[in-house]
Parts: structure tokens; C-alpha cells; sequence
């Protein structure tokens, strides 16, 4: 196994991921079953290998794979497999932090902004993190991810979007934060400035403090206090951030029940090994069924499966 790909990646072994290191480890073994699987387009296979490997370990299969075959997994992969599975298999190969670069390039790309895939990526991710997924980017793309998001956002919406490519902890005080963002709803229009400002630079603890004091203070959940006093992309924007500071498992699983496909890969694949568990509990609290359960509803064949073995087993 390659130790510099283990020391590149603050990678999260705790409980609360879905996949998890496989024990007895083959990268060899795996490496030629795979070529075996991909020469009879056995999709069983291929889902059953890369779904019980973690993230390094699929990035050691892959290098093993090219010294024993001579050529590239992905590119195998594609040619052996179409369609969503394909898609699938493909976004488990890429590194972390890449996957990241590459759905907000995918966010980006075509007929309009998917400004909310934007927001969850730019919201549940730290500051360290969306530093590689910037490096990612410019690796993979040759561009620079902040220069690529201004020319697809406008206003304060690309303000926020740029303050959180750059979050920092900034120490503040509670009071006084939620006085300035009480400030900003007293004109005529609201002001976008302080809630980015302050949503962008504290620690979660600290401005869970700031919205519950804020609606303590307004008599309304900031939820309905943004619906009410902003509008458009800046009001989509500033909704997502609050509800991811105020618990980032729930606006997951939130965006899991609108049930697009690429939606429901995303965030199985960006959260499979840190917080999927997490996620899970809250999907069945918010909708009263398992993860588990609903994909069987909303999937099939071997992309099915291949979700069911991320998603692991049943609430």
C-alpha cells in the first residue's frame, strides 16, 4: 500500500462513515479480478470490489491495476460499462478532495448554475479542505476555481460564494453579532453584507448562539426571516448556510428526498466514509423511512446495488 497517499489525505476512520477500510486487504488480487470482471462487463464484480474498498484503497487498486495491465482503471471502466453505474464507479475512483473539483466544475457547466450543489459543497466542507479542492480544481482543469465561480455568480451571491471559498474562524461576540444582523433587516432592503460577513468567519458553536438569539430577539426562525427579507440567489444561498450551521446531517438529508440522481450520488460518495451514518439517521427522522428503503424505491440493477452498498444497511 502507498503510505504518502495515506499522509496526503485527513481522511475521517471514525464511526461515522459507511465504508471503511476492507481488513484483508489484495490490491494484486483485486487488481486482476477486476480485469477479469471488466473483459466480461461483469458490473457485479467491479461494485462488489470498489464498494467494499475505502477511498485510499481504490486509489492503491488503480496503481496496482496499471503496473499489471498497462493501462488506465477509469479509462477501462468506461469502455467496459455506460450509464449511471458507469458515472458511479468512475466518481469512486477519484481521490476525495477531486471528486469535490469535480462536481463543482459539473455545477458549473452547461445551461445555467447549480447554485445549491455550489452551497452544500462550499458549506459542509472546512476551510483545509476547500483549499485542496481548490488545488484539485486547478490541477484537473488548468483554472482557478474562485476566478470560475465569480464568472458564474453575480452580487451577493458571488460575495458569498468567494467569503466561503476563503472561511476562517474570526473570533466575534455574540451580542454584538446578532445586533449587527438585526441592523441589517431594518431598511427598506435588507442587507446581504453583515450576514455574509459573520455566517462566513465564525465557529458553529458560536453562531448557533447568534441565531437562536436572533430568534429570540425577531420572534421568527431565521429560516423565515431570510424567506421574508431576501430574494433570488442570495436568499437561496443564505437559507443553505443557516440550516447547514444549524445541523449540516439535516440539510443532507434534505437534499437526498428530491431524489435527482446525480444529487443522491453526490453526497453518498462526498460523505461515505466521514458522516453517512449521521446522515442516514436524520433522512429517517426527517421522512419517517430508511435511506435504505427509499433507494430500493427510487433505483435499480447494478447502480442499485452499488447504492445499497455505500448506503450499508437498513435503520
Amino acid at each position: 500500500m502507498d503510505p504518502e497517499y495515506f499522509k496526503s489525505y485527513d481522511m475521517c476512520w471514525g464511526t461515522l462513515g459507511t465504508i471503511r477500510p476492507f481488513c484483508n486487504f489484495h490490491p494484486d488480487k483485486d487488481a486482476v479480478e477486476i480485469q477479469a470482471a471488466l473483459e466480461k462487463k461483469d458490473a457485479g464484480t467491479l461494485v462488489r470490489i470498489l464498494t467494499n474498498r475505502n477511498n485510499a484503497q481504490r486509489q492503491v487498486i488503480a496503481k496496482t491495476f496499471q503496473e499489471i495491465t498497462k493501462k488506465d482503471l477509469a479509462a477501462s471502466v468506461k469502455k467496459a460499462l455506460a450509464g449511471d453505474l458507469e458515472t458511479l464507479l468512475l466518481e469512486l475512483l477519484l481521490a476525495p478532495m477531486e471528486y469535490e473539483a469535480q462536481r463543482l466544475q459539473q455545477a458549473m457547466t452547461g445551461l445555467g448554475t447549480d447554485e445549491e450543489t455550489l452551497m452544500e459543497i462550499l458549506c459542509t466542507r472546512s476551510g483545509k479542505q476547500l483549499q485542496e479542492i481548490s488545488d484539485a480544481y486547478t490541477s484537473m482543469y488548468k483554472k482557478d476555481l474562485e476566478k470560475e465561480m465569480k464568472g458564474e455568480t453575480s452580487g451577493d451571491f458571488a460575495k458569498l460564494i468567494v467569503a466561503l471559498l476563503h472561511k476562517e474562524g474570526v473570533s466575534g461576540v455574540v451580542q454584538k453579532d446578532i445586533e449587527s444582523l438585526s441592523a441589517s433587516l431594518g431598511g427598506k432592503k435588507a442587507d446581504a453584507g453583515p450576514w455574509i460577513d459573520i455566517l462566513t468567519s465564525r465557529d458553529s458553536d458560536h453562531l448557533n448562539k447568534v441565531l437562536m438569539g436572533l430568534e429570540l430577539e425577531n420572534g421568527q426562525m431565521v429560516d423565515q426571516v431570510l424567506e421574508k427579507r431576501f430574494s433570488g440567489d442570495i436568499r437561496l444561498g443564505l437559507k443553505v448556510l443557516v440550516q447547514c450551521i444549524q445541523s449540516p446531517d439535516a440539510y443532507l438529508a434534505k437534499r437526498l428526498t428530491s431524489k435527482k440522481a446525480s444529487t443522491v450520488q453526490g453526497i453518498m460518495v462526498s460523505h461515505c466514509e466521514e458522516d453517512l451514518l449521521c446522515i442516514r439517521a436524520a433522512y429517517l427522522k426527517l421522512t419517517g423511512t430508511s435511506l435504505y428503503t427509499a433507494l430500493q424505491s427510487q433505483f435499480k440493477g447494478d447502480l442499485l446495488q452499488a447504492l445499497l452498498a455505500i448506503c450499508r444497511s437498513e435503520d
